[in-house]
C-alpha cells in the first residue's frame, strides 16, 4: 500500500513540474528568437563584424599552439598565457586600432621591463631592511607619474592603453623580483610571449580581410557631404508644396541629423587611422586631421539644417502677397537646387578622391541667387502688409539660407584644400555637346548627376568625367 502511494505522489507531482517548466521554456524560446534577430541584423548592418570575430578566434587559435607543443611550452611556462591574453586585448575590430594597443602594448612592456630591471638592482643595494622600501618608493613614483601623464589630452587619446600597461609591468617586475630570484627569466619569457601575440595578431588583422580606420573616416565624411545635399534637394520641393520626379523621401532629407551626433565617432576613427601604414590611395601621413575640420563644418551646417527643417514641421510660414511668393519661391528654390548640386558634387569628388573642379561654381550660382533675394527683399513695400508676423517669417528664413550658403562654401574651401594637401589628382574633363549646345544648356540649367562606378563615365555639369581609378567607399 505504501509502494502504491508513492508512486501516485509521483504521478501527481509530474504534471505540477511540467506546469512550472512551461513558462519558463516559452519564455527561453522567446528570448532565443530575440537573440537571433538581433544577432541576424548585426551581421546584415555590417558582415565586417562577423568577419572580425572569425579573425579574433583564428588568432587565438594560433597562439594556443604553444600551449600544445611541449618544447614550446617548456621554453616559456606558464608565462605562455601572456600571448594569449595579449590576443584577447590587442585585437580590435579596425587596423589602426590593433596596431595602436600592440604597440602601445610592446613599447609599455619593453619600458616597464627596463625600469623593473634597474629599480630591482637599486633595490637590492639597500639590503634586506631598504630593499621593500625602496621598491615601495619607486612603484609610488611611476604609478603616480603615469597616472596622471594620462589626463592630458593628446596623451589620452593615443597612449592611454599604453601607460597602463607600463604601470602594470613595472609592478609585476619590480615586485615579483623581490620573491623570485630568477626575475630575468620570467620577465624575458613575459615579453617574448607578448611579442608572440602581438605579432600574430597584426598578421591577422592586416592580410586577413583588412579593416581600415582610415578609409571609414573618408567614406564618413563624404556621406555626410551627401547627406547636406539630400536635404537640400528635397526642401524646396517640400516647402513650397510641389512635386518633382525622383523627389527625395522624408527618411532620406532627414539623414542629416546623423551629422549631429558624428564628433565623437570622427574623433575617434582619425586616431586610430594615424596608427595605420600607407593603403590604397591613403598615402604615408595622410592629411587626417583635415578630416576634422570638415566634419566641424558639416555639424555647423546641419544645425542650420535642423532650423529649416523647423519651418517644414510648423506649416505656419505665409507669403505677404502673391508677387512676393513668385519671387521669394523663384530664389529659394534656386538657392536649394544649387546648393545640392554642388554638395552632391563635391561628395562624389571625395568618394573618388579627385579635385571637385565644378563644386564652387554651384555655390557661385547659389550666392548669386541669394543676392537677388535679398535685393528683392530690399525692394519690397513691407508697410502694404498687414501681418507683422509674415515678414519677420520670411525675412528669417532668407537671412538663414544666406548663412547656411556661407558655411557651404567654407566645406567647399575645406574639401579643396584636403584634395591638396593629400595629392588628389584631376580627372580627364571632355565637352559632351556641342557648343552651339552648352548655351541652351546653360540657360536651361539643366544638370545631371549618376553614381560612378569603376571605370565609368558621368555627366557633372555639362561635362563628361572619366574616373578610371577604383574609389575607396
Amino acid at each position: 500500500m505504501a509502494t502504491e502511494k508513492n508512486s501516485n505522489g509521483y504521478e501527481g507531482l509530474l504534471p505540477l513540474c511540467l506546469r512550472w517548466l512551461k513558462p519558463i521554456f516559452a519564455k527561453l524560446s522567446t528570448v532565443s528568437v530575440k537573440l537571433a534577430t538581433m544577432a541576424k541584423k548585426l551581421a546584415k548592418d555590417d558582415s565586417r563584424r562577423v568577419v572580425h570575430a572569425l579573425k579574433v578566434g583564428l588568432a587565438i587559435s594560433l597562439v594556443s599552439l604553444l600551449y600544445y607543443f611541449k618544447p614550446l611550452y617548456d621554453g616559456f611556462g606558464t608565462s605562455t598565457m601572456w600571448a594569449i591574453v595579449t590576443v584577447i586585448v590587442v585585437f580590435e575590430f579596425s587596423v589602426g586600432g590593433t596596431l595602436g594597443r600592440g604597440l602601445n602594448r610592446v613599447m609599455a612592456t619593453l619600458l616597464a621591463g627596463g625600469l623593473g630591471f634597474g629599480t630591482h638592482y637599486l633595490a637590492s643595494l639597500g639590503g634586506d631592511t631598504g630593499r621593500p622600501i625602496i621598491l615601495a618608493l619607486f612603484v609610488f613614483i611611476l604609478a603616480s607619474v603615469s597616472t596622471f601623464t594620462r589626463f592630458f589630452p593628446k596623451i589620452k587619446a593615443r597612449y592611454d592603453y599604453g601607460l597602463l600597461i607600463l604601470i602594470l609591468t613595472f609592478c609585476m617586475v619590480s615586485l615579483s623580483g623581490y620573491r623570485d630570484e630568477e626575475i630575468a627569466k620570467l620577465a624575458l619569457s613575459r615579453i617574448l610571449t607578448i611579442l608572440i601575440g602581438c605579432c600574430v595578431t597584426l598578421i591577422v588583422c592586416i592580410f586577413v580581410r583588412p579593416v581600415w580606420a582610415g578609409t571609414d573616416l573618408h567614406c564618413l565624411v563624404a556621406n555626410n557631404i551627401q547627406s547636406l545635399a539630400l536635404f537640400f534637394q528635397g526642401f524646396g520641393a517640400e516647402f513650397f508644396g510641389l512635386s518633382q520626379e525622383g523627389e527625395v523621401s522624408n527618411d532620406d532629407m532627414q539623414k542629416y541629423r546623423t551629422i549631429l551626433n558624428s564628433k565623437s565617432n570622427e574623433e575617434s576613427l582619425t586616431n586610430l587611422a594615424r596608427w595605420e601604414p600607407r593603403h590604397g590611395k591613403f598615402r604615408y601621413r595622410h592629411p587626417w586631421k583635415q578630416y576634422l575640420k570638415i566634419g566641424s563644418l558639416n555639424r555647423e551646417c546641419a544645425y542650420r539644417l535642423e532650423l529649416l527643417n523647423g519651418y517644414l514641421k510648423t506649416n505656419q510660414f505665409q507669403m505677404p502677397s502673391q508677387q512676393i511668393h513668385g519671387q521669394f519661391k523663384e530664389e529659394c528654390m534656386k538657392i536649394c537646387s544649387e546648393s545640392s548640386r554642388g554638395l552632391r558634387e563635391l561628395a562624389l569628388a571625395l568618394r573618388k578622391m579627385v579635385l571637385p573642379l565644378t563644386a564652387k561654381s554651384h555655390i557661385e550660382k547659389a550666392k548669386i541667387a541669394a543676392e537677388n533675394l535679398k535685393s528683392h527683399l530690399e525692394e519690397w513695400r513691407f508697410e502694404e502688409v498687414n501681418n507683422a508676423m509674415e515678414i519677420v517669417q520670411v525675412v528669417s528664413l532668407a537671412s538663414l539660407l544666406f548663412d547656411t550658403i556661407c558655411c557651404i562654401e567654407k566645406i567647399v574651401d575645406s574639401v579643396q584644400e584636403l584634395a591638396s594637401m593629400a595629392g588628389f589628382k584631376a580627372v580627364e574633363v571632355q565637352s559632351s555637346v556641342a557648343p552651339e549646345q552648352q548655351m541652351d544648356l546653360q540657360d536651361q540649367d539643366q544638370y545631371a548627376l549618376q553614381p560612378l562606378s569603376h571605370g565609368a563615365a558621368v555627366l557633372l555639369a555639362h561635362h563628361a568625367i572619366t574616373i578610371d581609378e577604383q574609389s575607396p567607399c
